[in-house]
């Protein structure tokens, strides 16, 4: 059995009693806090059975490994991925959730990014955010609390070979489309409406060789003022919204 996990958060701890509450192998909580939001989130994890301890704000940072806890620090158990990409996208067909809609994330290394691209993605309806097993940040308790619920709720998946996953995705008619800053066309004049897989790289180094070779085509987001280029996480979320837009009402929420 893999070792337990921490989530901390009111956010990320309240999704994963939603979604997986047997995974949930207990639940610390700032014992002085007696708002109304502590004792609705109390209220649930009583609701779902999960053991519940008081605990102070110092042994609540040290779980944590940070003052960032709101109060809230759960141990569970890892969730086991329960699909590979070819079942995702074949059970989001199968549901009539539309086109694919993929996030690809090439070299990206700060969780804070990752968690932000993450929660954008739940947003947008992403039906999976894919990212290369070797330089690029898994999953852990910063992402989820950053993901605000999205790490539980979104398939991150890091694969072995991300140029051959990409190739995989054309076979199955997904369209690649890479963002650059040195694209000749511009993110609006892409056609997004269809199979679509958005990649974009880490900032500063951007998409490596073989990922930029790999894609159909290269955009950039036009920029009017002196800054050159976005946070990864903000371009993340410019991009999806952009296919969202495309998509227009018809895509049917993830389930």
């Amino acid at each position: 059995m893999k070792p337990a996990q921490l989530l901390f958060g009111f956010h990320a701890v309240g999704v994963r009693l939603k979604v997986a509450p047997q995974s949930v192998l207990e639940v610390h909580v700032d014992a002085t806090r007696r708002d109304a939001r502590m004792r609705q989130f109390v209220e649930r994890v009583q609701a779902a059975g999960c053991r519940l301890h008081d605990s102070d704000d110092a042994r609540l940072t040290r779980l944590a490994g940070t003052g960032r806890h709101q109060g809230v620090v759960a141990r569970v158990q890892p969730l086991k991925p329960s699909h590979s990409l070819d079942d995702l996208l074949d059970a989001a067909e199968a549901a009539g959730r539309g086109p694919a809609l993929l996030l690809v994330l090439d070299g990206v290394t700060d969780p804070h990014n990752l968690g932000a691209c993450l929660r954008t993605a739940d947003g947008a309806g992403v039906h999976a955010v894919i990212a290369p097993k070797d330089h690029a940040v898994g999953l852990g308790p910063t992402v989820a609390k950053v993901a605000s619920g999205a790490a539980e709720t979104v398939p991150y998946l890091m694969v072995t070979n991300l140029a051959r996953t990409l190739g995989e995705l054309k076979e199955r008619g997904v369209r690649i489309v890479g963002m650059s800053d040195d694209a000749p066309h511009t993110l609006h004049e892409a056609t997004l409406g269809g199979p679509v897989a958005l990649v974009l790289g880490a900032e500063g180094a951007g998409m490596r060789a073989l990922t930029r070779r790999t894609c159909d085509e290269l955009v950039r987001i036009p920029m009017a003022g002196a800054v050159e280029s976005l946070n990864v996480s903000v371009a993340a979320a410019v991009c999806l919204y952009e296919a969202v837009r495309q998509r227009g009402p018809t895509a049917a929420p993830r389930p």
